[in-house]
């Protein structure tokens, strides 16, 4: 694609739409943005993570490729003066498709899009995930109990949710009954039974979790707690005899015990019903192709452990073609997992605040996402300034 795409009849909106969405799917995008300026639409591309500029399009031909869009996510066309959503297929070749969720969002210039791209089938494999030998086996006793309450935590895009599709891959889906609810299902996966929000239509997922709990399910994936009553619901399911995977947008484990108690659930009833909070953040890959190798200029510190010695060998980012000049290509997980026991039910039911799960997670050494990412350095897999992107302390 050129720099700036001149008019064209409608029919090139079709194409150029198939051009963006294929030009992302090669960069690896997860999100494609269509930025309205005032001489041109700017294609920007978040790829790992980070925002690339891609390519622009001429505002004419922008409108069209704006218009498409909409038609294809069955929003109003005519209605420009209120944000929007829906999803869309598009072709990107012979037998080739792929999903996306649109929004749309009025501004000076127009209506910026951001096409969220749905990976249909790509699921992660557990032992892919980036979680140490005694953290996995850790984690595939609690994910394959009976009943139990597992979260995951972090920002917008730290891959809370393939983390849990990764956890579905532990569990015999022959034997027992697996249902989702989630906003949207970003992955089909045939063994299971999963159900889509609808919030329009009342299909919340406090409602569409109390439907789930009289489908005799054995094991409930709910996309995401937003809420006191879903909370309560899910809790509540995992205390009588469900195991309950689900997310949270929060920062640490620790944030999140105290956000549950926030929410109005009994604290004995978090206590109880919580089996595992795994805190986690994405770090960007060195691209193997152009990385070079450095000194480490001062001892790497993380609270009173030297974790690598001033002259350790370090990599550092250069940029080439092959990961388009960033540096960068693909992206592995830092976890912090958390495993509760009694004496942390006792500190959840006597209502304890971050400083005080901070100290317990001190004590009991449990590895920090700071070390956890100091260690992917150490590995040569990323850098320190990732690390520090990613990590708040």
């Amino acid at each position: 694609m050129s720099n700036t795409r001149s008019p064209n009849p409608e029919h090139d909106a079709v194409g150029l739409l198939d051009e963006v969405v294929r030009r992302a799917l090669i960069k690896g995008a997860s999100d494609i943005h269509l930025e309205p300026k005032r001489e041109r639409t700017v294609v920007r591309l978040r790829v790992d993570g980070a925002m690339l500029e891609d390519s622009s399009l001429a505002p004419d031909v922008a409108l069209q490729v704006v218009s498409r869009v909409k038609v294809l996510a069955r929003m109003d066309i005519a209605e420009r003066r209120t944000p929007q959503d829906g999803q869309l297929t598009v072709e990107t070749g012979p037998n080739a498709r792929v999903h996306l969720r649109a929004s749309t969002f009025p501004c000076i210039f127009g209506e910026k899009v951001v096409l969220r791209v749905l990976l249909g089938q790509e699921l992660i494999g557990f032992d892919q995930l980036g979680l140490t030998a005694d953290t996995r086996a850790r984690v595939r006793e609690i994910v394959r109990r009976p009943q139990g309450f597992v979260v995951t935590c972090g920002p917008t895009g730290s891959g809370k949710t393939s983390t849990l599709y990764s956890f579905m891959q532990l569990l015999d889906t022959t034997r027992v009954n697996v249902m989702t609810l989630e906003d949207p299902v970003e992955v089909d996966i045939p063994s299971i039974t999963q159900g889509q929000t609808h919030a329009r239509a009342g299909f919340t997922f406090a409602s569409g979790l109390r439907a789930i709990l009289r489908q005799d399910p054995d094991v409930i994936l709910v996309g995401e707690i937003r809420d006191a009553e879903t909370a309560t619901i899910a809790l509540q399911a995992a205390l009588t005899g469900h195991l309950v995977l689900t997310t949270l947008h929060t920062a640490s484990t620790a944030e999140t015990i105290v956000r549950l108690v926030d929410l109005g659930v009994e604290p004995w009833v978090v206590g109880n019903a919580l089996s595992a909070v795994i805190a986690q953040r994405l770090v960007r890959i060195v691209c193997s192709m152009c990385q070079a190798v450095a000194k480490l200029e001062a001892d790497l510190w993380d609270g009173d452990d030297i974790l690598l010695p001033q002259g350790s060998d370090i990599v550092r980012p250069r940029g080439c073609r092959a990961c388009f000049g960033t540096g960068y290509k693909g992206r592995a997980g830092i976890f912090e997992v958390l495993v509760v026991d009694d004496d942390l039910r006792d500190l959840v039911k006597a209502k304890a605040g971050q400083r005080e799960y901070r100290a317990w997670l001190h004590e009991r050494r449990v590895p920090s996402l700071r070390r956890a990412g100091f260690q992917k350095v150490h590995e040569g897999i990323t850098t320190i300034d990732e690390v520090m992107r990613v990590t708040s302390s």
